[in-house]
């Protein structure tokens, strides 16, 4: 039956770090053990040795391959070249299913899934934005031309995947409510990292672990953190661990602000192993889809300091005292005082742990994430055969 036979899966999409990769990988390590083939088109060069070492982690379950190839982040004419690379590489491989995720991904999967049918090829087309361009201000010039573009694209989609209600719902006041179908699918982790992580005795205070840029909020966690210093009335300790465009600004930074001692700086490295080395994550981003740090953290057992941003509030609940408005440097110290100081703040903050895994499992994601591929390209077939048949 056609239902049983495996799909070739192809995830396209531009930057191999952060939770974009991270989500495909999921994806593709547990429909790879269900039997179904799959591969990964990205960008050749975004990323580092971190990132080599997980691509190394990920590639026997591709069965597709990697296929990398030069994707600029900004729009432009190297765009041209970026397709037809890409489009010789989809179509020697023969997928299913093409599904793009973040905005470059998307056009990738859409527009040349929509050639591959003008040539008769079935293709099942999808798209998940995870924040990327919906980041953009409506009323300004690029955003109005990208959500122009994002419009146009939805006849070239068969269904929409959103990792949060936030992204949805962003989606729908930015782009509009799509015609045709759309999804909401948790982002979830695997069962194995629902396990405690205890921290060092010589662990520190607050942790910071994500990309080195402003969007992320290194500035925020080193301003906030001089400002928890002087309401909690003596020196605390912190990390940042990860790597970015500006790493040497917040490098400056810490020494102008004479916290060279006691705020240090890590290379990027696995989570789990990052959470061992503090007592607290600290998530101070000023824009976020489904951040998987925030997933991991309270899977591991850490608890949580984030901003009232994307789908943390879903998270965290909407009134937790752990959320902080974003781009406050003041409020977020305020909190991360009150963490340091107060012993139960944990206990009272963060989300209740069963209800919490129940809602954001890995195999939950992965399965109705099978389930809609299933739907979709049983829909092609049937489409296809039906046109055979007039």
């Amino acid at each position: 039956m056609a239902h049983d036979r495996p799909l070739r899966i192809l995830h396209c999409f531009r930057s191999p770090i952060g939770g974009i990769f991270r989500h495909v990988r999921d994806l593709a390590e547990a429909h790879a053990e269900a039997g179904h083939q799959v591969g990964i088109l990205c960008d050749s060069t975004t990323g580092g040795s971190y990132e080599d070492a997980l691509f190394d982690e990920v590639r026997p379950f591709l069965a597709l391959g990697i296929v990398r190839t030069p994707i600029h982040r900004t729009i432009g004419p190297s765009d041209i070249g970026a397709l037809w690379r890409s489009y010789k590489q989809i179509r020697s491989l023969q997928p299913d299913v093409l599904h793009g995720h973040g905005a470059k991904g998307g056009v990738l999967a859409r527009i040349i899934g929509s050639a591959l049918r003008v040539n008769k090829y079935r293709v099942a087309r999808l798209y998940s934005p995870h924040g990327g361009s919906l980041h953009y201000d409506r009323e300004s010039l690029v955003g109005s031309a990208i959500f122009r573009m994002e419009r146009l694209q939805e006849r070239l989609t068969d269904a929409l995947v959103f990792v949060c209600d936030f992204e949805r719902q962003t989606y729908f006041a930015k782009v509009g409510r799509p015609a045709g179908r759309n999804e909401l699918i948790h982002n979830g982790i695997s069962d194995t990292e629902f396990a405690p992580i205890a921290a060092r005795p010589d662990a520190v205070d607050f942790l910071y672990i994500g990309m080195m840029r402003d969007l992320k909020g290194p500035d925020l966690f080193v301003e906030g953190f001089a400002k928890a210093e002087a309401l909690a009335g003596r020196p605390l300790s912190g990390l940042m661990i990860g790597d970015g465009p500006q790493q040497s600004q917040y490098e400056e930074m810490i020494a102008r602000m004479g916290l060279g001692s006691r705020l240090g700086m890590l290379p990027a490295m696995k989570a789990r192993d990052a959470f061992a080395l503090a007592r607290t994550v600290v998530i101070p981003s000023r824009a976020e889809s489904m951040p998987y740090i925030l997933l991991e953290a309270l899977a591991a057992g850490k608890p949580v300091i984030a901003s009232r941003v994307g789908g943390m509030p879903e998270v965290l609940g909407a009134d937790s005292g752990a959320l902080v408005d974003p781009a406050n440097a003041k409020a977020l110290a305020a909190v991360m005082a009150a963490a340091a100081l107060d012993e139960s703040w944990a206990a009272r903050t963060m989300p209740d742990a069963e209800r919490f895994r129940s809602g954001f499992s890995a195999a939950v994601m992965t399965r109705r994430v099978m389930q809609l591929y299933r739907e979709l390209t049983e829909e092609s077939l049937f489409a296809e055969a039906r046109l055979r048949t007039t």
